[in-house]
């Protein structure tokens, strides 16, 4: 078994008014908090019906607050198990809210139910993110059990959406789904080989071709930071690289993962606490799979290429050592400090390489520091790097409604990763200021030049921290593995020029 039986994504049913709701369904309506009381905000309800919703809200002590739900008894003139009133907050109702209400709706139901949503929306954009919230929410974890249930909801929406933005809604939702299950795969389960072969049968319906680069050929092109932190380890690392190759591009983008299968520290072993939940450590790897795989099925205008960079890093004969020099990609030479700094060292050759294209833009998505757990929690990403690019990055995220905070990168932290013996150090020893900075100093270096002798525009996103969520859940994010960032990158791929807006959305 490669890894966990992936979970079918329900598919959307669209419901023109509530009398196509059924006996057995459970209606979903937004309730908004007010100073004089809870309001039902719903644009599909006869007044009659949202009025004795309204007054059970009272009774029941619904305030409208978010993430709160409250089950209640389908009034007269609904035909229906049951509503669920879902908080809204105070406000207007954005997408943002919107999308979140109906995701923690749907995360809220525990039987595998027919949620039928009617929310108040007023615009294509309020369907869409219903819909797409709705979906996201109702994703279920597989768990390893012989006794087996199923609870996931089934998906109805009371609006009309045309067929290529529901598409489009699935496949985005798909790729979130794809992040999530490669993540909660246990590491016994998925290693760089088997995570290439799953990603092989992913892609397998898609245009994409794919080159991987076993243990022999990395090590015989140079890639010595897969190399390096890959070799302690009994499962050989890999290098696979996706391409997305449109008929007339609107340009070039290299994407880079860092996936790190499981990251136990190498010789610079982590604490035993520290080493649960370092099956974590691929997740850069798997948003970019996962990515690259729904813009190739959406038809990016953009050409792709992407890196992920692939290894387990464990302890034995074999292992790096600290002090070691390693020699990356295009001929850098590092000195290996500490070996539990690997992710950066996978990803300056993911980067190497990706410069060596001559791309427009190049993205990299990590879990690379607990530093940014730290300075930002678990629902921002830290994102660093050129103006223009983390600017592209900034306006994709507003669009998909997805947290990203700019960090700098402060040119005095690239002095601290100097070395005696090479062209860098992998870390400072006993150095706690700045870590989350600090290694994007790092991935800099790594980073190419064009044509014209311009550095290429280049975002660094660090998602140690909204990879995954270790409270409760919230909005459309479970508990676990989020897939956060995903949805980022595809409105990035899908717009014509990067800024995100890749659909209508009006």
């Amino acid at each position: 078994m490669a890894s966990i039986e992936g979970m079918t994504i329900p598919t959307p049913e669209l419901l023109s008014t509530l009398d196509s709701v059924s006996p057995d369904d459970l209606v979903v309506i937004g309730l908004t908090k007010h100073a004089d009381g809870a309001q039902i905000a719903s644009t599909a309800l006869p007044e009659s019906v949202a009025s004795a919703l309204a007054d059970t809200a009272v009774a029941v002590g619904a305030e409208g607050g978010t993430d709160a739900t409250w089950r209640i008894p389908a009034p007269e003139g609904l035909s229906a198990k049951g509503v669920v009133l879902v908080g809204l907050g105070e406000g207007p109702s954005t997408p943002d809210i919107l999308r979140a209400a109906a995701g923690f709706a749907a995360q809220s139901v525990k039987k595998p139910e027919r949620l039928v949503f009617a929310l108040a929306d007023h615009t294509p954009a309020d369907r869409e993110a219903i819909l797409e919230g709705a979906i996201l929410g109702s994703y279920r974890t597989t768990k390893l059990t012989a006794d087996q249930k199923d609870t996931t909801p089934r998906v109805a929406l009371v609006g009309e959406l045309d067929g290529d933005s529901v598409s489009r809604i699935v496949t985005t939702c798909e790729a979130v789904f794809t992040v999530r299950d490669l993540v909660t795969t246990p590491p016994n389960m998925l290693n760089p080989v088997s995570f290439v072969a799953e990603v092989d049968k992913l892609a397998s319906s898609t245009t994409l071709t794919i080159e991987i680069l076993d243990e022999k050929q990395l090590e015989e092109q140079g890639f010595g930071g897969i190399t390096a932190v890959g070799k302690g380890s009994i499962n050989p690392p890999r290098l696979m690289i996706l391409r997305h190759q449109p008929a007339k591009p609107t340009r070039h983008v290299a994407l880079v993962g860092k996936g790190i299968t499981f990251d136990s520290g190498g010789l610079s072993l982590k604490p035993p606490t520290a080493m649960v939940g370092m099956k974590y450590d691929m997740t850069g790897a798997a948003v970019m799979a996962a990515t690259t795989i729904a813009a190739a099925q959406l038809g990016s205008p953009a050409a792709i290429t992407t890196y992920l960079c692939l290894a387990e890093n464990m302890p034995s004969g074999t292992a790096s050592r600290p002090n070691d020099v390693i020699t990356i990609k295009g001929g850098k030479t590092v000195e290996i400090l500490n070996t539990d700094a690997e992710g950066r060292l996978v990803m300056a050759d993911g980067l190497q390489a990706a410069s060596a294209l001559n791309p427009d833009l190049i993205v990299d998505a990590a879990t690379l520091t607990g530093a940014a757990r730290i300075a930002l929690g678990e629902r921002y990403a830290g994102l660093m790097g050129s103006a223009e690019a983390t600017a592209l990055i900034q306006r994709a995220a507003d669009e998909a409604g997805e947290l990203v905070w700019p960090m700098p990168l402060p040119p005095e932290l690239r002095t601290i990763l100097n070395s005696d013996v090479a062209d860098i150090a992998n870390v400072k020893p006993g150095e706690v200021l700045g870590g989350m900075l600090s290694a994007g100093q790092f991935l800099k270096d790594f980073v190419g030049t064009n044509e014209q002798g311009e550095d290429i525009p280049w975002a660094h996103l660090d998602i140690a921290g909204p990879a995954a969520n270790s409270s409760g859940p919230y909005g459309y994010t479970p508990k676990g593995p989020t897939g956060a960032i995903t949805r980022t990158l595809i409105s990035m791929l899908m717009s014509a020029d990067g800024s995100g807006g890749g659909h209508s959305g009006e």
